[in-house]
């Protein structure tokens, strides 16, 4: 299943595709009346189950266009939004890094978010704003100390990431933080995939950005330092991952910053983020007020 979270008459709802299915959607409601209106809902397994039974014979008449959908970002407050940097090695490269040894880790706040076909806010102090294409992956059940064996269990879903910074302020402390917690700089979407739509850990899938049709970046996730599964051992040795916690798994090279002149997204700008088996995440860039 694909599932998003929309407005319509003002209120949250959720959508839900079938497998192969990227233009119609039935809204959770009419598959489950007893579902909260949130994709948390579907974190639980027999839920999940029930729905995706429904979906499977809902008659092609139910279905909604996506055509005047107003997304919303897929996971409204996420306990937390754990990022990865440097984690291909030819990003690391162009930045002057030498390969790493350990992944670089930073945290966004929900604040910084922003949904599909929702606007990216370049910010008044800052003209260096920078796009980074990044598989996301979203925290369907509570784990800790992870091993290679169980660490895709906790998965719910995957989505398509722009990380985008401000690589001024980025640079102003050693820690990145601040630089990639502007509001509205992340686009987050269009969508969560389900795990059995995709390879097993999403490897293999070409990741592009492309800024006004122009493609910046092009890889592939089997390229990662750490994939999604040494990932997930990783982070939780460290700490407890909650149902709704987002993960970044990082940007491959091309970025704006990186390249002679830098390329930095200016307001009219498109930013397109695309995952092979996932979707399109689009943001214009508008001007803070």
């Amino acid at each position: 299943m694909k599932l998003f979270r929309y407005v319509q008459h003002g209120q949250a709802r959720v959508g839900v595709m079938p497998s192969g299915t990227s233009h119609q959607f039935v809204d959770l409601a009419m598959l489950d009346a007893t579902a909260a209106p949130e994709i948390s809902a579907l974190f639980d397994p027999v839920v999940r189950e029930r729905v995706a039974h429904k979906l499977s014979q809902t008659p092609a008449d139910t279905f909604q266009s996506l055509a005047h959908v107003q997304f919303e970002v897929p996971i409204a407050q996420p306990p937390k939004i754990v990022c990865m940097g440097l984690n291909y090695a030819d990003h690391a490269k162009e930045g002057g890094n030498a390969r790493p040894e350990y992944p670089s880790f930073f945290m966004r706040v929900a604040t910084s978010m922003t949904p599909h076909n929702g606007p990216i806010v370049r910010p008044k102090v800052s003209t260096k704003l920078d796009y980074e294409a990044e598989l996301a992956v979203i925290i369907g059940q509570k784990a800790r100390h992870l091993h290679a064996d169980n660490a895709l269990d906790c998965v719910f879903g995957y989505a398509c990431f722009n990380d985008g910074s401000l690589r001024d302020y980025q640079r102003k402390s050693a820690q990145w933080t601040i630089g990639k917690n502007f509001d509205a700089t992340g686009g987050f979407g269009p969508w969560i995939v389900t795990p059995d739509e995709l390879p097993v850990g999403a490897e293999g899938l070409r990741i592009q950005s492309r800024l006004n049709g122009q493609v910046m970046q092009d890889a592939n996730t089997r390229d990662f330092l750490w994939n999604v599964r040494e990932a997930l051992v990783i982070i939780t040795e460290c700490m407890t991952l909650e149902p709704g916690d987002v993960i970044i798994t990082g940007t491959p090279a091309g970025v704006g910053y990186a390249r002679t002149p830098p390329v930095w997204m200016v307001p009219g700008d498109v930013c397109e983020i695309e995952i092979e088996g996932i979707g399109v995440l689009s943001n214009t860039i508008v001007q803070e007020v």
